[in-house]
């Protein structure tokens, strides 16, 4: 009969591994806060996301930390509701 397993280390190494390859990058990648309150992405970051300098970003705060979202430009919206029912389309003004 194998030994009882530490539940929380049997957790831990079956989830930790599928954050850090899909769903998150690497923990290698981190970045040091500057005396400018500066971040340099890491380029392996930045090479995967497809991030180019100049492109605004927003900050959302999330618990402890912080989401770090691209702010698209208006002709990448484009089409984006293509084939959105404009008829009977309900807004705040006619709810009860």
């Amino acid at each position: 009969m194998a030994p009882p397993l530490n539940v929380r280390t049997s957790v831990l190494n079956s989830y930790q591994p599928s954050i850090d390859r899909i769903t998150v990058m690497p923990a290698r990648d981190t970045a040091k806060l500057s005396a400018k309150f500066q971040i340099s992405i890491p380029k392996g970051i930045r090479t995967a996301r497809g991030w180019q300098a100049g492109q605004v970003f927003a900050f959302i705060p999330k618990g402890e930390g912080m989401l770090l979202v691209p702010v698209p430009e208006l002709d990448e919206l484009s089409g984006l509701a293509r084939g959105a029912k404009t008829r009977g389309y309900r807004d705040r003004t006619d709810r009860v």
